[in-house]
């Protein structure tokens, strides 16, 4: 009851925060950041764990009994149990982690322990940074930005590719998505409306993200059925080709380093 009564507790802090919680507006090519779409085993129990990071839970617009949806500003985290139990985390996948903001890292990670999770410290003793893990193996770092003026929010997509494919990749998305080309740091990133697309390198290829926690990453994409149809002109092979489910447009395709993206139209009325 303490835990639970602890979790409400976070709920009503954040609430003021993300309650106007929303997609970001989409850029010139029509595209922005939608969701994470999350494979797991208890879809209650990491429902409550993203309740706990501060997300607000979406009113069911097309209901589904093996779905819940959690909202931030600039992501909906979308919660499914598939009829396979995840193959492996994040961690070894293409997608090795995802990343939000916060005003205070230490102030938030205080807060969150109290309603139960795991927090691991930042890299090197940095109090600026933080990592938590879900049930699953879904790892997600936490940055901080003093300015912000929310509670927290979406803010990188971390790929983990070989160092000849990082130009490709970046290239890739900048050409396909209108992503923006620059750097943070010592990262490679492109960026897109809601989130950056961040690139590091490993010595080998990773695996696929099909099957794993992260299932799939999802952009919001207006006029997306002309969107789609461009996309396939060009040359790019779709996994789905577009289609109407529940009331969202949808097309789904594997980018060329193994990370699965649904495209769709519709979510951001979340």
């Amino acid at each position: 009851m303490r835990a639970l009564a602890t979790v409400f507790g976070v709920v009503i802090l954040y609430s003021t925060n993300v309650c106007h919680a929303q997609l970001a507006p989409p850029n010139e090519m029509g595209v922005a950041m939608g969701h994470l779409h999350l494979n797991v085993r208890d879809i209650q129990a990491d429902k409550k764990f993203w309740i706990a990071l501060g997300g607000v839970p979406a009113n069911p617009i097309a209901p589904n009994a093996n779905r819940e949806i959690v909202k931030f500003p600039g992501v909906l985290v979308t919660i499914a149990k598939q009829k396979d139990e995840p193959t492996g985390g994040s961690e070894g996948s293409v997608v090795n982690h995802v990343g939000f903001r916060v005003p205070n890292v230490q102030a938030a990670a205080a807060k969150w322990k109290e309603a139960g999770l795991t927090i691991e410290p930042g890299t090197n003793g940095r109090k600026d940074q933080a990592f938590l893990t879900t049930a699953d193996g879904l790892k997600i770092e936490i940055l901080e930005d003093p300015s912000q003026t929310v509670a927290i929010k979406m803010h990188h997509i971390h790929f983990f590719v070989t160092e000849a494919a990082l130009p490709e990749m970046k290239a890739y998305y900048v050409k396909y998505y209108g992503a923006k080309p620059g750097k943070r740091g010592q990262f490679e990133i492109a960026t897109l409306p809601g989130v950056e697309l961040t690139f590091s390198k490993v010595a080998e290829p990773a695996a696929t993200t099909k099957g794993r926690v992260l299932d799939h990453i999802g952009f919001e994409v207006a006029n997306l059925e002309e969107f789609s149809k461009k996309m396939q002109a060009s040359g790019v092979k779709f996994t789905r080709d577009y289609r109407k489910q529940d009331i969202f447009g949808i097309t789904v395709l594997t980018d060329p380093w193994g990370a699965t993206m649904e495209l769709t139209e519709g979510q951001r009325q979340y």
